[in-house]
């Protein structure tokens, strides 16, 4: 069977319900592509729903006995990924058809080893808002001290790379933490300052309370080894280009 250039990693937790649209996103993408579908331990006839899709996409479904969370879920992903990128989707957001593309020619000219790009919000009944958050066409690892402006579910990345730092410290935004510790490395990413991703609002998510995710950001800096000054320094900055990200939307929806 010929690799893949892509291996799509999707953590889902009873995600019946908003999964066909992600993976209608991915058949759309026109790049040879893999789905690698981690299971974590859903009981909501996740199953089922993927059947239907197993002729349509080059499906690998792994499934964890007991729920591990998001974290260790995508990098069970990363693990079996035998494309030469990852790209990660949460269950419940989905993509533009020209989103993966569009990363890989602007990865291939920039010579970056991440891309990611904006992204458009949507109700958490999937309505979009309308309501868009851009993204730089360069970030660079101090930039990314000051704001996470990096979303998982919009992230293009060498497979190697996603090897070398897995996600790790569930507990805070450990997303966020492998991006800082990639552009620490590597010096900067790419972005696409357009809404390729649609994302969900939910207020069950992680991030779902303020004051719970602002103190995740807290334990980020935390945990990349700041100390206390340093640490309340980049917290002050996130507060400021962080607290009123979301207010339009949350008043919309």
């Amino acid at each position: 069977m010929t690799e893949p250039l892509v291996s799509v990693v999707i953590p889902v937790h009873n995600g019946a319900a908003t999964i066909g649209p992600a993976l209608d996103s991915v058949i759309k993408q026109e790049v040879s592509l893999e789905v690698i579908l981690v299971d974590d331990a859903s009981t909501d006839g996740l199953e089922e729903v993927l059947e239907s899709y197993r002729s349509r996409l080059c499906l690998r479904i792994c499934r964890n006995e007991v729920n591990q969370g998001a974290a260790a879920s995508r990098n069970r992903g990363v693990r079996k990924a035998r494309g030469r990128y990852v790209a990660f989707l949460d269950a419940d957001d989905y993509w533009a058809p020209e989103k993966l593309t569009r990363q890989l020619k602007v990865m291939e000219r920039e010579g970056c080893v991440l891309c990611s790009t904006g992204r458009e919000l949507m109700t958490p009944q999937g309505e979009l808002t309308g309501h868009r958050i851009g993204v730089r066409e360069q970030i660079t690892y101090r930039a990314l001290l000051r704001h996470n402006c990096i979303n998982c579910s919009s992230v293009l990345l060498l497979a190697s790379v996603a090897r070398e730092f897995p996600m790790e410290h569930e507990d805070s935004h450990e997303d966020y933490i492998t991006w800082l510790k990639i552009l620490q490395k590597y010096g900067r990413a790419a972005g696409i300052d357009a809404p390729l991703l649609k994302y969900r609002l939910s207020s069950r998510g992680k991030s779902g309370s303020k004051l719970k995710s602002a103190s995740m950001t807290f334990k980020v800096y935390r945990y990349m080894g700041f100390g206390l000054p340093k640490s309340i320094l980049c917290f002050a900055s996130y507060a400021i280009h962080g607290t009123a990200k979301y207010l339009w939307a949350r008043v919309k929806t």
